[in-house]
């Protein structure tokens, strides 16, 4: 039989227990036509990208499916007359996917994916690259004199301005 991979969004102000209701309607359709749910993952409530429906958020399910196509066309046609359901995508797949799916690996360590970080560029090292105390003083004084010559000189400016101001009245 034929490989599916199945994603349904659920209205946001149904509870949790609703959707677990109607994952065990669609499993039941799936399983008197012969076919079988290898596995289940709900993902929770999350945002959406748009509006659906006059929804901003959906809960989102996920069905592995290793059944005959009629069988998956009838749940698709029972969540169609579903007023509870407002989205759902049917992939068929070559195999399925026997761990957990990529949102459910979503909260495991980035750092596996990536090789780990290097060396010196970890939060426990940003000491490592400061510069010594002594610098730091040293431009904070410079710093302190640029701003005190540069008051300086827009107070010059100012004078220079109001006095051509005062020949241009005269």
């Amino acid at each position: 039989m034929p490989f599916y991979e199945h994603v349904y969004l659920a209205r946001q102000d149904i509870s949790t227990q609703q959707v677990e209701g109607l994952s065990q309607n669609f499993q039941t359709i799936i399983t008197e036509s012969g076919g079988k749910i290898e596995k289940t993952e709900y993902w929770g409530v999350k945002p959406l990208s748009y509006k659906i429906k006059k929804n901003r958020k959906a809960h989102f399910t996920l069905f592995n499916i290793d059944a005959p196509h009629a069988a998956v066309a009838e749940m698709e046609r029972q969540m169609q007359l579903s007023t509870d359901v407002i989205r759902f995508l049917t992939l068929r797949v070559d195999e399925l996917e026997a761990g957990p799916s990529a949102m459910m690996r979503r909260g495991d360590h980035r750092d596996d994916r990536r090789g780990g970080r290097r060396e010196g560029f970890g939060r426990d090292n940003r000491d490592s690259r400061r510069p010594p105390p002594s610098d730091h003083s040293n431009k904070t004084s410079d710093h302190s004199n640029k701003t005190s010559d540069h008051s300086a000189k827009t107070s010059d400016h100012s004078n220079k301005t109001s006095d051509q101001n005062d020949k241009g009245d005269k």
